[in-house]
Formats: structure tokens, C-alpha cells, sequence
């Protein structure tokens, strides 16, 4: 009988990893974006499970540490272009999250390049294709993030999260 050996992989390029993407997307303009991408036929990664928002105004940071809790390796945030909402502010209220996201995303020991703020409009089909195949690849190179195996270890993390959150409220708050 042959001896086997243990393979190995001295990369992750042997790995096949193929990174789990979560997308927040505006009604209005991105998930739209992302619908034209989808009839034109345009060739992107099948990585991104989208996710239809109001606005990306309404994207909390706790909605992007609840997806790499619950076992995303990256997230796209995509809304209208500044000055185009349909809620006026929205856009401006992202990027306002998006800077205390990675701020919280460092606290965690997460890696900024794991989350994409991208502005795509309606009619923006091959820019959709572009972001998504842009965050895709460079998620690969950054490997799996498994960051809920580190909560299941540790529960103390869950009260990290939600001390965090209570500390932020007022810039949590949606403004009508």
C-alpha cells in the first residue's frame, strides 16, 4: 500500500479560495447599476451576495461587523454619487460611517482593504462589474478573514462590540 502524504499549500493561490463578499446597495442607484451590469451581461465575479438598501446613508457599521461576524470576507458599500440622493444627504452621512468604520475595523484587527465605499449609478453597469471584480481579487490575495471563529472563541468580543456601539449612538442615528 502506497504512503500518503499530507498535502500542502505554500500559498493561497493553491488554496481556490474564493472570498464570501456581502453588498450594501442603494435602491436607487447602485442596485440598479448592479442590475444593468446583470442584463448587459457584463463579467464579474459571483462573489457579492447583494443586499438592497434605501440609501447607503442607512448602512450602519454595525451592519458590515454583523456580515464578517457572521462569516463575510469583504464588503462593498455603494450608494448614489455625491450630490445625486434621493435622500439628499444620504451619501454624505456614508462617508461620515465609512471613516468610523475603519476606525472600528482597526480596533478589530480587520484589515481597511476588506471594505469598499464605491459610488455607482444606475447607469454605471460596467463600473459595477470593475468594483466588484476589483474587491473580489484583492480580498483573494488577502485570504479568508475567519473572524467568526474568533467570536465563537472569545464572547467577551460580543460586549466589545455592543460597548462600542452604545459609545457611537449619536453618529448611528439616522437623521430624516
Amino acid at each position: 500500500m502506497p504512503m500518503r502524504r499530507k498535502r500542502e499549500y505554500p500559498n493561497m493561490a493553491d488554496t481556490h479560495f474564493e472570498p464570501k463578499l456581502v453588498g450594501f446597495l442603494c435602491r436607487w442607484c447602485s442596485y440598479t447599476g448592479a442590475d444593468l451590469a446583470g442584463t448587459s451581461r457584463k463579467a464579474y465575479p459571483p462573489n457579492l451576495t447583494p443586499i438592497r438598501v434605501m440609501c447607503s446613508g442607512r448602512v450602519d457599521p454595525t451592519f458590515v461587523l454583523q456580515a464578517f461576524a457572521k462569516g463575510a470576507d469583504g464588503v462593498l458599500i455603494a450608494g448614489c454619487h455625491p450630490g445625486d440622493c434621493h435622500y439628499k444627504e444620504g451619501n454624505y452621512k456614508a462617508m461620515r460611517r465609512y471613516r468610523m468604520l475603519l476606525e472600528l475595523l482597526d480596533g478589530f484587527g480587520i484589515e481597511r482593504d476588506r471594505v469598499r465605499l464605491a459610488w455607482i449609478s444606475a447607469s454605471e453597469g460596467d463600473l459595477f462589474a470593475a468594483t466588484v471584480s476589483e474587491l473580489t481579487e484583492k480580498v483573494r490575495q488577502l485570504g479568508p478573514l475567519n473572524w467568526s471563529a474568533n467570536w465563537e472563541e472569545n464572547g467577551e468580543r460580543i460586549a466589545a462590540l455592543e460597548s462600542i456601539v452604545r459609545e457611537h449612538e449619536e453618529a448611528l442615528e439616522v437623521i430624516p
